[in-house]
């Protein structure tokens, strides 16, 4: 196929809006300019909403998520602090070696590939520590690897049950945006995203949200750092400047990109990542096959990790969708490398592309061997997308009458 759309399916970096692009294509501009404020300062309260803080504060770093996840360590904790982390994908994984590599002490707790944070395990561990020296708990809100959704809200609960007052770090690199999050009111101190995945940017924003508590850590954090340090972006970030050069054109677009969601509405954005999920998992359950996550609540909003059939390679899947029919579908990592395939759906996405999305991953099942019938996931998905778009228009119908 050398005609048409080149489809990008996988869960990061996503689709990106024509509004957003064309905003992000002019000309180079002067960051020392007097009315540069006058882009970025909105930016940090806009994406405060994003968050749904109203008391902490955002830093805007060029960078990745990874960067972002780098600052939120080296800015708030020792070496040798022990925390307390899980791993049950390749995110969790890498967010776990960070903190071995940066100096911490880490207390992880290993689960099941396709299961989330083990929320009851940490209200154990928590309980147990009488003397405070757990003084982070970590949580990888959406683990991309697996199309996992962890409970942010029972980790609060946990600490909060234990009387503990460790800082609680969340990953929301692939939820926030798309899935609820709730900074303050489920008392994160930490949020971590970045701009490839729900705000529909390219890649090179990491954003991290910090509560006042986060802020009180970091006067006693001696780690070292530079690059990302809080005490360097802070005061030219008050003033709508930044310590180095920025991206200006990311900033651009994010301008248009929080004008999308705000205009959607961000409740809505967040029904209608559920909506186009569940679209595709009753795809994913016509043809007969499992997600990788082993269990309801878990199931992901924002990426699908589909298991083949045992005598079926996802690579090959993987491959004959690029090759045969110009679609992009996430690998699988590490452990279930060649044993899933992802299917992203979030971002800049509506129901006709999700349906192109199983449409062309049955085509490439199918090339790779599996014995699935033709249409089914396309036909499954059809029917539940025609009865929640005739659920939504029906009221409209009934008003204009």
């Amino acid at each position: 196929m050398k005609n048409g759309t080149t489809h990008l399916f996988v869960p990061g970096p996503t689709n990106i809006p024509d509004a957003v692009r064309r905003a992000m294509n002019v000309p180079m501009q002067d960051m020392r300019a007097p009315d540069f404020p006058e882009l970025v300062l909105p930016l940090f309260s806009d994406l405060k909403r994003i968050f749904k803080t109203e008391t902490g504060t955002v830093f805007i770093f060029p960078g990745s998520g990874t960067g972002a996840w780098e600052s939120a360590i080296s800015n708030t904790l020792n070496r040798g602090d022990r925390v307390l982390m899980s791993r049950f994908g390749q995110f969790s994984h890498l967010w776990v070696d960070m903190a071995q590599r940066l100096g911490l002490n880490v207390d992880c707790i290993d689960a099941e590939w396709g299961e989330g944070v083990p929320v009851e395990e940490y209200q154990r561990r928590l309980s147990a520590d009488k003397d405070g020296q757990i003084k982070a708990v970590f949580v990888t809100h959406n683990e991309t690897a697996t199309g996992v959704t962890s409970d942010v809200a029972g980790v609060r609960a946990a600490l909060d049950n234990a009387g503990h007052g460790a800082l609680l770090f969340v990953d929301g690199v692939s939820s926030i945006g798309s899935i609820d999050f709730r900074m303050d009111e489920w008392g994160v101190d930490l949020a971590i995203t970045g701009s490839q995945k729900g705000l529909m940017l390219p890649a090179g924003l990491g954003i991290l949200a910090v509560s006042e508590k986060a802020l009180e850590a970091h006067r006693h954090s001696r780690m070292e750092r530079c690059y990302f340090s809080f005490e360097d972006m802070k005061a030219p970030s008050a003033t709508g400047y930044f310590p180095y050069t920025p991206p200006t054109q990311l900033l651009l677009g994010l301008r248009v990109s929080l004008d999308l969601i705000f205009a959607e509405g961000l409740e809505t954005v967040i029904a209608r990542h559920r909506r186009l999920a569940e679209g595709v998992r009753r795809g994913v359950h016509a043809w007969g096959l499992r997600l990788c996550a082993r269990e309801e609540k878990w199931w992901s909003d924002t990426v699908s990790a589909i298991v083949v059939p045992d005598d079926v390679d996802a690579r090959h899947v993987i491959a004959n969708g690029y090759s045969r029919y110009r679609t992009s579908f996430g690998a699988g990592l590490s452990k279930v490398a060649g044993r899933v395939f992802r299917i992203g759906h979030l971002g800049d996405l509506n129901e006709v592309m999700c349906l192109s999305a199983l449409a062309a991953a049955e085509m490439s099942l199918r090339d790779a061997g599996a014995r699935i019938e033709a249409g089914s996931g396309v036909a499954a998905a059809q029917e539940w997308y025609r009865t929640e778009i005739s659920r939504a228009v029906q009221p409209h119908r009934e008003r204009a009458a």
